[in-house]
C-alpha cells in the first residue's frame, strides 16, 4: 500500500505524464480519475488525501474544513482565487502555486491584443475574406510611438510587458500600490494613482491578482475617467472589471474598445452582449499556453507536492503564514 495518496481534482491536460514521472519520486498513489467542479464533489474526491493537485476546482473553507490528512494543495497557475488561503492557513495545509511559468507568454499575449486592436486586425481580416478590399474600413488608426500604456499593477508579467512596449516607443505609467518608486524608476516607469491612470492612458491593461479588494477595480467610476479612444485589455482575471460597466461604456462609445482573455463567467455564454460587438476581440483564457509554458508549470506544481510530503518547503508557497502552523525545513532551490 503506497504512503501517500494524493489527488487531481480536475484538469483539462492531454496528460499527466509530467506529474505522474515527478510524483514517482516518493511512494504515493496518484488518483487521476475526477473531474470535480463543486464543493461536494471534491469532499468525495480528496478527503482523505495527503495532497491535493487543483486547476480550476472550488477549494472552499467547507471543503478544506473536511480534509482529514491533506498535507499540500498545489495549484495549476499563478491565481490562487479559487482556494480559501485563510482557511487553508488556520488548518495548516501549505498552498503552493507556480508564479513564474508564463511571464512571456502572457505579456505577449497582451501586447498581441493592444496590437491588433490597435491596428483593427481581426476586423480588416474579417473584411477581406468578405471580399472587401479597403483600409478604410479600419478608420480611425493611431500610431502606437509616445502612446501611453497604463498598466494596473506592475508585478514580473507587467514589468515585461512594459520592456516589450518602451521597446516601440510608448510610453509606460503604472498603479500600484504595492510597489515602490524605486521599482518603477528602473524600469522608465511613472507610478500614479487609479484615476490618473484611467484619465491620461490610451490604452490600460490589467496585471493584478483577484482578491475581495480588487474585484471590480475597473468599474463605471474608472470608465468615465478615462478617454473616448482608449483601448482596455485583461489578461488577468475576469472579475477585475466590471463586466456590465464595460459593456455600458462600449455600447455609449464611452471607450473605443476592449481586448479582453478573460471574463467574469467563462466559458463565454452563447447570447453574451460581447460577442455581438465589432470593437471587442476575445481569446478562451489562453495567454498563459505554450507549449513550453505549459510543460514548465505541470512539473512545478508537482514538485511542489513532492516538496511537502518530503519535509520541505515548496519553492513557490501562496500562504506564507503557514509557517506559524507547520515546521518544515527550508530547501535551496
Amino acid at each position: 500500500m503506497a504512503v501517500f495518496k494524493v489527488v487531481i481534482t480536475d484538469y483539462e491536460y492531454k496528460s499527466l505524464q509530467i506529474e505522474r514521472k515527478i510524483l514517482e519520486q516518493l511512494d504515493m498513489e496518484f488518483i487521476t480519475s475526477f473531474q470535480c467542479r463543486t464543493e461536494d464533489e471534491v469532499i468525495a474526491a480528496a478527503h482523505d488525501a495527503d495532497a491535493i493537485l487543483t486547476q480550476y476546482a472550488p477549494i472552499t473553507d467547507k471543503v478544506i474544513s473536511r480534509l482529514d490528512r491533506c498535507k499540500v494543495i498545489s495549484r495549476y497557475g499563478v491565481g490562487v482565487n479559487t482556494i480559501d488561503l485563510h482557511a487553508a492557513t488556520r488548518k495548516g495545509i501549505v498552498v503552493a502555486n507556480c508564479t513564474d511559468y508564463c511571464m512571456d507568454e502572457v505579456a505577449d499575449h497582451a501586447l498581441a491584443l493592444l496590437l491588433a486592436s490597435a491596428r483593427k486586425i481581426a476586423q480588416l481580416n474579417d473584411y477581406v475574406k468578405q471580399g472587401v478590399w479597403d483600409y478604410k474600413r479600419a478608420i480611425p488608426v493611431f500610431r502606437l510611438r509616445e502612446k501611453v500604456l497604463g498598466l494596473v499593477g506592475f508585478g514580473k508579467i507587467p514589468q515585461n510587458l512594459c520592456v516589450k512596449a518602451q521597446a516601440l516607443g510608448m510610453t509606460v505609467t503604472a498603479y500600484d500600490p504595492y510597489i515602490s518608486n524605486d521599482v518603477t524608476a528602473r524600469f522608465g516607469v511613472q507610478q500614479v494613482d487609479l484615476a490618473a491612470l484611467c484619465r491620461e492612458s490610451d490604452f490600460i491593461s490589467v496585471h493584478v491578482p483577484l482578491t475581495p479588494d480588487t474585484q471590480g477595480l475597473i468599474g463605471a467610476e474608472q470608465f468615465r475617467l478615462m478617454k473616448p479612444g482608449v483601448i482596455v485589455v485583461n489578461t488577468s482575471r475576469g472579475p477585475l472589471i466590471d463586466e456590465q460597466a464595460l459593456i455600458t461604456a462600449l455600447a455609449s462609445r464611452q471607450i473605443a474598445g476592449a481586448a479582453l482573455d478573460v471574463l467574469e463567467q467563462e466559458p463565454i455564454r452563447p447570447d453574451h452582449p460581447l460577442l455581438s460587438m465589432e470593437q471587442v476581440l476575445l481569446t478562451p483564457h489562453a495567454a498563459w499556453y505554450s507549449e513550453d509554458s505549459e510543460q514548465e508549470l505541470k512539473g512545478k506544481i508537482a514538485q511542489n507536492v513532492v516538496d511537502v510530503l518530503s519535509g520541505f518547503y515548496p519553492r513557490y508557497l501562496a500562504n506564507p503564514d503557514v509557517k506559524y502552523k507547520v515546521h518544515l525545513k527550508e530547501r535551496e532551490h
